[in-house]
């Protein structure tokens, strides 16, 4: 298990994970409406969504980040009344990642958020694919489409553990 490092575009915010691994972490790609939206607003779908409008992320337990620096400029939107609580970087925009509430158990970290330098050296897992196909932008071919059953009971499980 490795730590890894996380960052904003322009370096102002830094946070780090303890002890991630493939077991501890889900890789998915989200492919709903909301999380378009959420790359619209930030002005960085060009950053964030793949080919179909997915946002590849890693969920793991809120209690494994660590912010190291520029925590006054973590801020927080929700796009729907219940809507996903959306964390991003205010200095440059860049998405962090998705809560269930402000105390949720888990988040999903955003891929644009995790230092490309220390991506490559972990072992983040194989992605569970692609979810929320029904709002991709272009048809998600078969092989790439994650089980959204599959997908919950990890998310469950997890959360129970």
């Amino acid at each position: 298990m490795s730590e890894v490092n996380l960052k904003c575009a322009c370096g102002t915010v830094k946070e780090k994970t303890s002890a991630v691994s493939s077991k501890i972490g889900t890789g998915i790609t989200c492919c709903c409406d909301s999380c378009q939206v959420f790359a619209q607003f930030l002005g960085q779908e060009g950053k964030v969504l793949d080919q179909y409008g997915g946002t590849d992320m890693l969920q793991i337990p809120v209690s494994y980040l660590t912010i190291s620096q520029g925590k006054s400029e973590i801020a927080c939107v929700r796009l729907s009344p219940k809507g996903m609580h959306r964390w991003y970087a205010k200095c440059c925009n860049t998405p962090i990642g998705n809560t269930f509430g402000a105390g949720g158990p888990f988040i999903g970290i955003i891929h644009s958020f995790i230092d490309k330098t220390t991506k490559s050296e972990v072992d983040l897992g194989k992605s569970r694919g692609h979810i929320l196909t029904k709002f991709a932008k272009t048809p998600v071919p078969e092989n790439l489409k994650g089980s959204s059953l599959n997908f919950n009971f990890r998310v469950v499980a997890k959360i129970l553990s």
